[in-house]
């Protein structure tokens, strides 16, 4: 009891008590992981028709000043100045030894940049780019607790959304990018990322207006279904999406984790860049793979791997992909072997499953069961 008295609570949380939703620990807040109707269930609502996510526990960083997008530029990995306004960019901070501090969406606005971190790693990003803030001219304010997010995930989202915001016209926001404008009256950044391969929006609002805002969405006449975090897991690991913590931590770089491509090493100096140089010099010794299983069984996080019957890490992420049918999973094999038709063996519950590589992402549209 303790423990649940010290987490956070998001604006909505009375409405997933309400709706029956399981709440559980993540983060630092209470969140719903799952509804009645379960996390198949809800898993198949995003990709057919339209779900709700409440990620307002997820960070938002805003840095102003003349050097904001400098400053931006060196605690990311990415380049924010080749951003057009209103263009969101995909990055990473990183430690000295080319480590991911975390990953994050990095948002060019006209006098600002704001950057979304992960809800677990917030306190800890603040921390680091703050480190680096004395050497810049810019101002760096943390806007979490006073920013409610929820993401409408599904091949309906536009279709819900746009009754709700006449003045906006969403067939303009393309994919990563974002506009400002009202939802259901309420003023609202209104990005178009997502962390499920469907289409859809998130929604950056004031606390305050966070109820006008859902019940707006959520109500008897519209099609809109709760989605909870577990859902939410299934649906970005059939994307291969990497989840922080898992697929990437302090120890992987993102040229091992198959993120490489986010790296402007003609950019300029940035944080960890000198650890990168060295690691491409050397070669990589590792890379994050995509598998399949070849027998019946669930390959869950942190369950052995062994490459050539010899131990080599641990499956990074894993389920039954509800999509697909298949068990999936990712997981980091030495260079020389991290390629599609690759064998190799998950160890559960003491058995050794045969594996094989496979190309990602794991679904796509024309893949659907």
């Amino acid at each position: 009891m303790a423990q649940t008295e010290t987490l956070k609570r998001t604006p909505f949380y009375d409405l997933h008590v309400a709706a029956g939703a399981k709440m559980v620990p993540f983060a630092g807040y209470e969140m719903p992981v799952q509804y009645p109707e379960g996390i198949t269930a809800e898993h198949h609502v995003v990709r057919k028709g339209v779900g709700l996510f409440d990620v307002t526990h997820m960070g938002e960083f805003e840095i102003t000043g003349k050097d904001a997008l400098a400053f931006a530029s060196y605690v990311t990995v990415n380049d924010p100045n080749a951003l057009a306004v209103g263009q969101v960019q995909y990055s990473c901070f990183l430690h000295e030894t080319g480590g991911i501090v975390d990953d994050c969406l990095v948002h060019r606005m006209a006098d600002r940049v704001m950057i979304v971190v992960n809800a677990s790693n917030c306190a800890k990003d603040w921390k680091h780019i703050n480190r680096f803030a004395g050497k810049f001219d810019v101002t760096l304010t943390n806007r979490s607790d006073e920013t409610a997010l929820l993401a409408l995930q599904g091949p309906r989202a536009q279709e819900v959304l746009q009754p709700l915001a006449p003045g906006v016209n969403l067939d303009a926001i393309g994919f990563y990018w974002f506009t400002t404008g009202k939802v259901a009256g309420v003023d609202c950044i209104i990005a178009r990322t997502g962390y499920t391969g469907e289409d859809g929006f998130e929604l950056y609002h004031a606390p305050a207006d966070a109820l006008k805002v859902w019940h707006a969405l959520v109500n008897p006449k519209s099609p809109v279904k709760l989605v909870g975090l577990g859902a939410r897991d299934s649906l970005r690991l059939e994307m291969a999406y990497p989840l922080y913590g898992n697929d990437i931590d302090d120890e992987t770089t993102p040229f091992e984790a198959g993120t490489g491509w986010t790296v402007k090493m003609k950019k300029g100096d940035f944080m960890g860049r000198k650890s990168l140089e060295a690691q491409l010099a050397k070669g990589l010794t590792r890379k994050l793979v995509g598998f399949k299983l070849l027998e019946r069984g669930f390959p869950r996080h942190t369950y052995p791997v062994f490459v050539g019957g010899k131990p080599f890490g641990e499956v990074r992420s894993g389920i039954v992909s509800p999509s697909l049918g298949d068990a999936i999973g990712t997981a980091y094999l030495p260079v020389a072997v991290a390629k599609p038709g690759t064998r190799f063996e998950v160890e559960i519950r003491g058995k050794r499953l045969p594996a094989e590589v496979v190309p990602t992402p794991f679904w796509t549209k024309g893949s659907r069961r």
